[in-house]
Order: C-alpha cells, then structure tokens, then sequence
C-alpha cells in the first residue's frame, strides 16, 4: 500500500465520502487502511462533521448505535468559560462539563402585551412655555391682521401641535407670529394682511399690555412663548 494520501486523492475520497461511499469502498478503491481513509477524512472535516456524514453513510440498522456514541460523546465535551464581573474584568476561567442534550431548541413563543397607560401631559407644562426674556427673535417677523390693523387674537386650542397641554392653558388668548413671510401668506385669508413686524423688541415692551387684554402667549414656529 501507498504510505501517503496525495492532495488529489484527498478530494476525490472527500467527495465519495460527502456522497455517501462507506469507508471500506474508499479503503479498497485507494488500497489504503481504514484508519489511514478515517484520519484524513477527519483532519479534512472535523470530527463533528465527520461523524454525521458517517451517520448518513451507515445503513439505518445501524445509525442508532452511531447516534448514541456520537451523543456521548458530545456529552463528554469541555468548554471553557470565562466569567466576568460586573466591570467587565476577566476574574478565571472555568472548565465544565456541560451536558448539550440539555440545550433542546424551542419553536413555542408567547407575545407580550404592550404596556398600557396614559402619558401625564401636566409634567409637560412647565417644558412648553418659554419665557418672553429667553427667547432670542430673528430680526424681522410678520403677524396676521385684518384690514383695520387688528391684531387676530386665537385660544391655544385652535392650534393642533399644543393639544396635548391641559384644558385651561388650551383656553388662553395667544398671538401668532411667523419668522416666514411666504409661511405666513398662506395662513392669511382675504379679508387679512400679513403686517411685518421689523423690530422685536415690540413684544417686551407691549407685554404688560397684551396681558391686560388677556393675551398671556406667543405661538410661534419654534416654541410656546409665555408673557
């Protein structure tokens, strides 16, 4: 007999093997030993790998008996474990004898309910409104008027994105202001004007006013402003 398989008969005796030629075939077709075919096959693929291709191989009177012996031996299988404190450092490492036909895969599944309660929208209060002294106005703004230069005065409620807040505050008076001018056209109808508002400091200083007139908010795009 040859003492060494060649690389060529190495991957036709793989290819006979994965294609379910028994190791006795592959021994007489080669003119090696058993052993000889087993050894290289198993460097080739693995021992895992090796023994289920063998397993298919067998005939089925015999797969039983091959089954148990290839389930001892996982069941005799060392791992190593590393264990870790709660900072991430390496403390030892362990090894264990771990029994893998206790690691049975699982096809059940069960949904979780999503959890269901009611947001408080008063916490939120406190964050909507900004005070008139720390808001930082661009240079020129535009306000809706009608025709006799008054200003339109709207309750919170009437704008959608603060319905969130609670019902008193939704029934303040506010003006609204626009840092747009095309913004603004659209939200003026015929009978308004869209009036440019070129120094900001108007507000500050109308402030006490507005409030007299029960106007005690400012809607504009960025935020809620308080008077």
């Amino acid at each position: 007999m040859n003492k060494r398989l060649t690389e060529k008969q190495k991957e036709e005796i793989l290819k006979s093997f994965k294609s379910g030629v028994s190791i006795d075939v592959l021994s007489r077709t080669y003119n090696f030993t058993n052993s000889t075919i087993t050894r290289n096959l198993k460097k080739i693929l693995g021992e895992f790998e090796y023994m289920e291709l063998l397993n298919k191989s067998k005939p089925l009177k015999n797969k039983s008996k091959i089954y148990k012996k290839h389930k001892k031996d996982l069941k005799k299988t060392k791992f190593d474990i590393e264990e870790f404190n709660n900072d991430g450092n390496e403390l030892n490492i362990l090894n264990e004898n771990i029994d893998v036909s206790n690691f049975t895969p699982s096809d059940s599944f069960f949904e979780i309910a999503p959890i269901d309660y009611t947001i408080d929208n008063l916490s939120r209060k406190e964050l909507s409104s900004v005070p008139l002294s720390k808001v930082d106005f661009p240079k020129v703004v535009y306000m809706i008027v009608d025709k006799k230069i008054e200003l339109q005065i709207k309750l919170l409620k009437d704008f959608p994105e603060w319905e969130f807040l609670p019902h008193d505050d939704l029934n303040r008076k506010t003006l609204e202001i626009f840092f747009d001018l095309n913004l603004a056209k659209k939200s003026c109808n015929k009978e308004q004007k869209v009036l440019k508002v070129p120094n900001t400091d108007v507000f500050r200083i109308a402030a006490p006013i507005l409030i007299e007139r029960g106007i005690s908010r400012i809607v504009c795009p960025e935020n809620l402003i308080a008077l």
